[in-house]
């Protein structure tokens, strides 16, 4: 399959969600949300997954709905010690390494977090370019818009572009533009052109 850009998706997609990173932001997404508006953990809880299951990021209904400042929120959510959890992955590596085409990360945390990211997994050098939440005045996946604005940015026609993610909604807004998508999970069914558990496999799937 012929693409010239590969927009891949960061947390959950290139290493999995279990393994401490997800719990981390979580908890201090509940703690930050306790702080600024004076309510206990259990609806810090439930604002934290209505307003991600809403608007495809808690941050997103913080501010449509409570006024919230984005960077002293995406600061505190995102200062996690990556580093203690996650460790260089050559297997990764290779599976990059044999992936054809510009790569970019598109991510709904920040540029910092992915960086610290991709710098622990030891695969940063492999990618051209971070658009993070900042990129359209902090509007998250799933949008179309916005992916449509990141493909612009990188003058690549959608036909041209391979979407990667874990999540259903954002390969959603990828094929509604006429990009090719890769799901990343391990749940059955989907109506993707490719479908797998890890990222790992890409390349091979790929004929790579």
């Amino acid at each position: 399959m012929p693409f010239d850009l590969a927009v891949i998706d960061l947390d959950n997609t290139l290493y999995s969600a279990d393994n401490g990173v997800f719990a981390r932001m979580d908890r201090q997404m509940n703690l930050f949300v306790m702080q600024q508006l004076g309510v206990d953990a259990e609806e810090a809880n439930r604002l934290r997954i209505q307003y991600w299951r809403q608007y495809g990021s808690t941050l997103r209904g913080l501010m449509l709905h409570h006024g919230m400042q984005a960077e002293p929120f995406l600061h505190a959510v995102h200062d996690i010690d990556a580093h203690e959890i996650i460790g260089a992955d050559p297997e990764l590596d290779a599976a990059l390494a044999r992936l054809p085409g510009r790569k970019v990360i598109h991510t709904n945390g920040t540029r910092e977090h992915a960086g610290r990211i991709l710098a622990a997994l030891g695969i940063a050098h492999h990618f051209a370019a971070i658009y993070d939440i900042r990129f359209d005045n902090y509007l998250p996946k799933p949008s179309g818009d916005l992916l449509a604005k990141l493909l612009a940015a990188e003058q690549v026609a959608p036909q041209r572009a391979l979407v990667v993610d874990d999540m259903a909604d954002n390969l959603a807004a990828a094929r509604a533009l006429g990009c090719k998508t890769v799901w990343i999970t391990h749940e059955p069914g989907g109506h993707w052109d490719y479908h797998l558990p890890r990222f790992h496999a890409l390349p091979e799937l790929l004929g790579r």
